[in-house]
C-alpha cells in the first residue's frame, strides 16, 4: 500500500476526530453549539497571543473609541504596570503553569488573568499563580501584597489576595506533589 503522507497535518486534531467520536450521535444543534465553543476556544488563543506580541512590542492597542475594551485595558495595564506576558511558574514536574501577565516591584506582585469567553470567571486560578510564584521564587505571601485582576467583557475585577489564603494553598501544593512523588516511586 503506497500510504498518503499528510505532512501539513502534523500535530494538528480535527474537530471531528476518531478519538472524540461522540460526535456520532450529535443533532445538527449540538454540532453547532460544539462548534461555536471551539471556534471561541480558537478566538480565545489567538487574542492572547497578539496581547503577548503587543505586551512584549510595549504597543497599545486600539484609539479612543476602544480604549475600554477587554483588549486593550489588559494591554495598557500589562505594559504600564511592566509586567511579563506569558510567564512559566514552576514549582514541581507537577504543579506549574503560565501566567497571562505578572509583574513583581516593590514587594508588589500583581497577577492578571484575560478571559476572552463569556462564561464565569473566579479567582482561584489567580491565586494558584501566586501560590506558584511565592514557591518558585521564595517569597512568604505574608511580606508582600498580592493584586490580582481578571479582564472579561470591557470590565476589571480586582481582588486584594489574603495572604493567608495563598499560603494554605502553597501547603497544599507541596503536600499533593509530595503524594503524588510517592505514588510515581511505587510504580516503578
Amino acid at each position: 500500500m503506497d500510504w498518503n503522507k499528510h505532512s501539513q497535518l502534523a500535530g494538528q486534531h480535527a474537530f471531528l476526530s476518531a478519538s472524540k467520536y461522540h460526535w456520532n450521535n450529535w443533532t445538527l444543534d449540538k454540532l453547532d453549539r460544539a462548534f461555536t465553543t471551539h471556534q471561541a476556544a480558537a478566538r480565545g488563543t489567538a487574542l492572547h497571543a497578539l496581547a503577548h506580541m503587543a505586551i512584549n512590542l510595549r504597543q497599545y492597542m486600539g484609539g479612543p473609541d476602544q480604549e475600554h475594551n477587554t483588549l486593550s485595558l489588559y494591554v495598557r495595564d500589562a505594559i504600564d504596570l511592566g509586567m511579563r506576558s506569558e510567564q512559566m511558574l514552576f514549582y514541581s514536574r507537577n504543579c506549574f503553569g503560565t501566567a497571562d501577565t505578572i509583574g513583581f516591584r516593590k514587594k508588589k506582585l500583581n497577577i492578571h488573568d484575560l478571559k476572552t469567553g463569556v462564561t464565569k470567571t473566579s479567582v482561584h486560578q489567580l491565586e494558584n499563580y501566586a501560590a506558584f510564584f511565592c514557591l518558585e521564587y521564595g517569597v512568604d505571601p505574608l511580606d508582600i501584597e498580592i493584586e490580582l485582576r481578571i479582564y472579561q467583557n470591557d470590565e476589571v475585577a480586582v481582588w486584594d489576595a489574603d495572604p493567608a489564603a495563598i499560603r494554605a494553598i502553597m501547603r497544599t501544593i507541596i503536600e499533593f506533589d509530595a503524594y503524588i512523588e510517592k505514588r510515581r516511586a511505587e510504580e516503578e
